[in-house]
Formats: C-alpha cells, structure tokens, sequence
C-alpha cells in the first residue's frame, strides 16, 4: 500500500468498480449454450445502494459485456454501466465530465492489469485482498475481504462511516439488495 488511505476516505463522492473479481470472484460458470453465469454477493448489492440513497455517485467499468449483469447493476439503481470497456480510462474520463468530478472525489477498486492505468489516475486506488501483485502495488488500500465477498460492501460502508452516513436502516426505507 502506498499511503494511509484512511484521510483519503473523506473526499470521496463516488464509487467504481471493476466486475471480474471484484464484485464477482472471478470464476465463470459457463452453461450448455455458451452463456457465460457469475454471482455476486447481496452484501456489495446492499452497500452500493445504501451508497447511492445518500447521494454518493456509483459506476461500473468493466470489460465484460454480460447484459445480465447490467440488469442486476440497474436493479440496484447504478446507473453508470460501461460494459465491453476495453481502455477503462476512456470510461473514467467520460465519466468524470458528465458528473463534474476530480480525481481525488473518486474511489476505484480493481483486481487486474486493465485496472492499474485508472488505479493511478482516482483518489483512493483500492483491490481485493486476492487481486493481483501488480494492483496491489499502486493500491492505496488493499480489502482484507476477497473478490465477490463483500470487498465493495468494504471500502463503502469505511466511506460512509468516516462521512457519518453508515446508519442502520430498518423497515421499508431501508435498502434491499
């Protein structure tokens, strides 16, 4: 880890994450017709949308072009989806204008080499406890939970402690993963 991360965390307005690895475990079930299945953990899906109620900024840049995983991201409320983003650094630019963001607003978490170059260019560079060396290397803070085991729910529910939004919601306020 290259900085103590934790006086990071209060400048953060927005989320993104990488899919493979991050809020899946990277592993594929590929089914008889060639459909390529994942599963992500509720837990992530309860953060993200917990994060997104109290006005934080969620988005997904990811190579994978799984339409299924769009749906759960969209069920959720995330509404900044690039799918198929082969230079994720394209997506981070387009997405900073559209939102009028800086660097130093944004957390990312990745776990492989297409991630490193937006790893360098956010705020908070973050990964999962199992991404690869080379992630670890320019992450600022590295998850103690593995890819698709609440390592999302992690870095935002530490977000949202330090900004005094991590409230326990119950009822039918509350958010539904």
């Amino acid at each position: 880890m290259k900085t103590n991360y934790k006086k990071l965390l209060n400048n953060i307005k927005a989320f993104i994450f990488d899919v493979d690895g991050v809020l899946t475990d990277g592993r594929l079930l590929i089914s008889d017709s060639g459909e390529l299945l994942r599963t992500m953990n509720a837990k992530d899906g309860y953060a993200m949308k917990t994060a997104l109620n109290n006005g934080y900024l969620v988005c997904i840049i990811t190579g994978g072009k799984n339409e299924g995983v769009k749906s759960r991201l969209l069920g959720l409320g995330v509404n900044d989806v690039f799918l198929d983003a082969h230079d994720k650094m394209k997506q981070l630019q387009e997405y900073k204008d559209k939102h009028d963001l800086k660097a130093e607003e944004l957390l990312y978490m990745g776990d492989d080499m297409p991630d490193v170059p937006v790893l360098e260019h956010v705020g908070l560079a973050t990964c999962p406890q199992d991404a690869i060396p080379e992630v670890k290397a320019v992450c600022d803070y590295i998850s103690h939970k593995k890819g698709g085991d609440a390592c999302v729910r992690d870095v935002i529910e530490q977000v949202m402690k330090v900004h005094g939004k991590w409230k326990v919601e119950y009822g039918k306020n509350a958010a539904s993963s």
